[in-house]
């Protein structure tokens, strides 16, 4: 079975979080929500309270396929200030592992030099932390390992992506024919 992690921080825009969380539980990825706050429960921008799975220092990423970041300020930028999670984004891109980032939330990649000489996409305005990208207006770009996306109206697309990029064409279609009848 495929694992993802998504990172939970205070002022996450929620439907980047619920609906990629959603979309690849619902296609059979076992896929953790792991707050980098100091507890489980954390605030989103419009003050809906959501419980993590797990804190960041009670998992082992070893057996990660996939590493989720969801948008929204101060969410992305509280995702930025966590060192830890930094380090396991750099070092998981660095072998190869699949990284996601939508909405704000891509400057923490790009400030990780992950965006270098890649097509990225973000919400409006952030395009000057995507350092070295090739930026586009796209509601989703794949490029190679790293799976980007512009803002919480395009979270469907976000999450069917990810999901295609885990457990291919065929699952990410039955998925979304079950969800869009």
């Amino acid at each position: 079975m495929k694992k993802a992690f998504l990172f939970l921080a205070n002022g996450f825009e929620e439907s980047e979080a619920i609906v990629p969380t959603d979309i690849l539980r619902r296609g059979g990825v076992d896929l953790l929500m792991v707050s980098v706050m100091s507890k489980k429960e954390i605030v989103s921008t419009n003050n809906i309270a959501v419980t993590a799975d797990r804190l960041f220092d009670e998992c082992d990423f070893s057996a990660a396929d996939m590493l989720i970041l969801p948008g929204g300020m101060p969410g992305a930028k509280n995702l930025n200030e966590h060192d830890g999670l930094k380090t396991l984004l750099a070092g998981f891109a660095a072998k190869g592992g699949l990284v996601a980032a939508i909405c704000a939330a891509p400057l923490v990649l790009g400030g990780l030099g992950l965006l270098k000489g890649r097509k990225a996409t973000c919400y409006p305005g952030f395009e000057s932390y995507l350092e070295g990208a090739i930026c586009t207006a796209q509601p989703v770009e794949v490029d190679g390992t790293i799976i980007t996306g512009r803002g919480p109206g395009y979270a469907y697309d976000f999450g069917f992506a990810l999901l295609t990029a885990l457990m291919g064409e065929e699952v990410a279609r039955q998925v979304k024919a079950g969800m869009f009848p």
